[in-house]
């Protein structure tokens, strides 16, 4: 089980961080992401991090977004800076056993940044 949480109303240029707690999966053996869906829009990937730490981004938000994971936590995170109000959308932490079937999603959490 994924539990995101951390979002919220935010105006232009603010920051949030959002958090996703693993319960039930082998947390060290994932790796995490963090998807967005805006109305209208397909999910996107916005994030991801692989077990051994390597960390890639979206073009939209490279030198804006952190991903990070505390293992001994059971916890990635998103550090979201700078935000504009195309940022606006559902977050969803998701997690995968590389080359398995294995993978699970969050519930998501609403970002919304107001201009």
């Amino acid at each position: 089980q994924l539990q995101a949480s951390g979002g919220g109303l935010v105006e232009a240029g603010g920051s949030l961080r959002l958090s996703c707690r693993a319960s039930g999966i082998i947390f060290i053996i994932n790796d995490m992401a963090w998807y967005r869906q805006a109305p209208g829009k397909q999910r996107e990937l916005v994030a991801a991090i692989t077990r051994g730490g390597s960390a890639d981004y979206t073009d939209s938000v490279k030198g804006r977004f952190t991903i990070s994971r505390d293992n001994a936590k059971n916890t990635v995170h998103l550090q979201t800076n700078s935000l504009k109000p195309e940022d606006t959308a559902v977050y969803y932490c998701h997690a995968e056993v590389p080359g398995t079937k294995y993978e699970y999603w969050g519930q998501g959490t609403q970002v919304t940044v107001s201009s």
